[in-house]
């Protein structure tokens, strides 16, 4: 009979205990982490004249917002809404992409060469990449 009295304040004792935890914040790592990534530099090609024509533009894209193409020789500057303009440097014909490899831009596109991909990661800490389109009938 000793044991079974003892078995019900055991039981209630781990519940309370486990009931406690799970009210307890997760710890954060708060300790800095130092890391070095090493990128080369990505070997631009020139934008030819005629593929200026297609990339240059305004664009409205698929999710709301408006983005301004600029083309130069080996770049093209994209200023999305009121943002500070990115610039793209040319990787491939009509494909773009920023020095750190976080936004890549793809013109000429589909069927008909009418669509536009861009992809981008909004944060880098983040396993995260966004993939916004436009097609050339809402440039």
């Amino acid at each position: 009979m000793r044991p079974l009295s003892l078995l019900l304040p055991a039981s209630l004792f781990a519940l309370a205990c486990t009931t406690s935890a799970q009210e307890l914040p997760y710890p954060r790592d708060t300790a800095p982490i130092s890391t070095v990534q090493v990128t080369a530099p990505a070997k631009t090609i020139r934008v030819r004249p005629d593929q200026a024509q297609v990339i240059g533009g305004t664009y409205a894209m698929s999710n709301g917002w408006i983005m301004r193409v600029r083309t130069a020789a080996r770049y093209i500057d994209a200023t999305i809404d009121r943002e500070q303009p990115i610039r793209l440097l040319a990787v491939a014909p009509y494909k773009f992409a920023s020095g750190d490899g976080n936004v890549t831009m793809e013109f000429n596109r589909g069927e008909w060469g009418e669509d536009m991909l861009m992809s981008y990661v909004p944060d880098p800490r983040l396993a995260q990449i966004v993939v916004v389109s436009s097609t050339l009938a809402q440039r």
